[in-house]
């Protein structure tokens, strides 16, 4: 980000613009709807800026900028349609220590007016740092037909009524009110005029005082596999509403950006043999914050419901008689399938697959290795890294042909994503040398297509 989005209060502050013509114009049309005092220096004016000044809207100086006449402005505009005479003028302004914008120089200029979308006090600005204004203004023209000619009337009666609403507790009680205002109440009532929806809104709170001691709830979120254009519509909705997120080790940062600004986040991770978080404390944290009235999302790589100790976690709020429900999430074996362009079972080939764990509580995880040896059998180890010579020689003690393709997927999804393709007779060796330090699935009895080799490989010359 080269350009830092900020909304610069200008209420009484001074603005100043060099420029008479259709550029100028363009400029004055948005500045004009602020509450600041306006400034034009050109020696010619369009015959609006001269009507706009007899109308006392702003001033105009009929003359070109000089030295001196900058200092307690915020901001200049240098529009002049004219390369020398942007760049003497802006010079001007900077010397001065005003904030310079020189109108389609978007190298030279101090800072950007992003397109705007105007209901006032709403305002939406676009931007995209000169990359691609055709798309600006397409975004914009959306934004026109969805948001309401009338949202601006919802905002300002909203805006004189928040003290009224401080008798709702802080948080998810207050939260819930104006989501209901803006997005329930709102629309029925904005043609009604201001005063049919001051009676409403009054109303409103009437009817969220009664309810605003609802109990808490628990979410339980699956974040999938990093990758955050993979994650469900419905867990963005519980981020979007969640007081407080309890999140694992293995969510990947981009997806805790998608959380409220205001959440409280937790770090809950644990990791294989190293820094743990006692699951009694993660459950004892669900439940206080849920007897607090607050939305918790407890957020877990993957699926919840896949080596996730749900079942724990689901036991001790159903004993403190807190409500829950789960939001499933793409586990890391689809993901990573997905990354080697094969699929979890095939015909012909095999007809189920097995999801295992590497280790559980008491260390090293037993199956039914004899079963696993079967030639054609496809199993997704999750946690596996640490037990991959144990997983190794399991297998090969039961039969198992040592050529089984295996292949290790690291970081699944993501940007960094790492593919290891090797076999159960060399397999413990060379994770040992790969030296991963990322969420790994092991794939024992899958290859990569050729084109996902190839596009794999393609991917790790370009991030190096």
């Amino acid at each position: 980000m080269k350009h830092y989005p900020v909304y610069l209060s200008v209420q009484g502050q001074h603005i100043a613009l060099s420029g008479g013509a259709d550029a100028a114009l363009a400029k004055l049309r948005l500045l004009m709807k602020t509450e600041a005092q306006i400034t034009v220096f050109a020696p010619e004016a369009a015959a609006e800026i001269r009507d706009w000044a007899t109308q006392g809207k702003l001033t105009w100086v009929p003359r070109a900028l000089e030295d001196g006449d900058l200092g307690k402005e915020v901001l200049f505009y240098a529009a002049d349609e004219d390369e020398a005479e942007d760049a003497r003028t802006a010079a001007i302004a900077r010397k001065a220590g005003v904030l310079a914008n020189i109108v389609d120089n978007l190298q030279d200029s101090q800072f950007i007016t992003p397109a705007i979308v105007d209901r006032d006090p709403v305002t939406v600005a676009i931007g995209t740092e000169g990359a691609a204004p055709v798309l600006a203004r397409a975004i914009k023209a959306e934004l026109e037909e969805r948001l309401s000619p009338n949202l601006g009337m919802l905002a300002r009666i909203g805006k004189t009524f928040r003290k009224t609403v401080e008798v709702l507790p802080f948080g998810r009680a207050r939260r819930d009110f104006w989501s209901d205002y803006y997005f329930n109440l709102g629309p029925r009532i904005e043609t009604q005029g201001e005063s049919a929806a001051q009676r409403a809104l009054n109303e409103l709170l009437v009817d969220h005082v009664n309810i605003s001691d609802a109990p808490g709830h628990v979410s339980f979120v699956g974040a999938g596999p990093g990758d955050p254009e993979l994650l469900t519509l419905k867990a963005r909705k519980a981020l979007d509403k969640a007081d407080v997120v309890i999140y694992d080790r293995l969510v990947a940062p981009e997806i805790l950006e998608l959380a409220r600004r205001e959440a409280v986040l937790i770090d809950a991770g644990k990791t294989p043999y190293g820094q743990h978080t006692p699951q009694d404390h993660i459950n004892a944290l669900m439940v206080e914050h849920a007897h607090d009235g607050h939305q918790v999302v407890r957020l877990k790589s993957g699926d919840p419901t896949v080596f996730g100790r749900l079942d724990e976690e689901m036991d001790a709020l159903d004993a403190a008689e807190v409500t829950y429900t789960i939001v499933p999430g793409i586990t890391a074996a689809s993901a990573s399938v997905a990354a080697i362009g094969q699929s979890l079972t095939k015909r012909g080939r095999n007809s189920g697959v097995r999801f295992l764990t590497g280790h559980d509580v008491e260390g090293f995880a037993d199956h039914d290795w004899r079963t696993l040896a079967s030639p054609g059998e496809v199993a997704a180890i999750y946690m596996g890294k640490k037990a991959a010579h144990f997983i190794q020689g399991r297998l090969l003690m039961h039969g198992a042909d040592p050529a089984t393709p295996v292949t290790v997927i690291e970081n699944a999804s993501r940007a960094d994503q790492h593919l290891i393709t090797t076999t159960l007779a060399t397999m413990a060796h060379d994770l040992s040398e790969a030296d991963l330090s990322g969420p790994a699935l092991t794939l024992i009895g899958l290859n990569p297509r050729a084109e996902a080799l190839a596009h794999a490989e393609g991917q790790a010359k370009a991030a190096h």
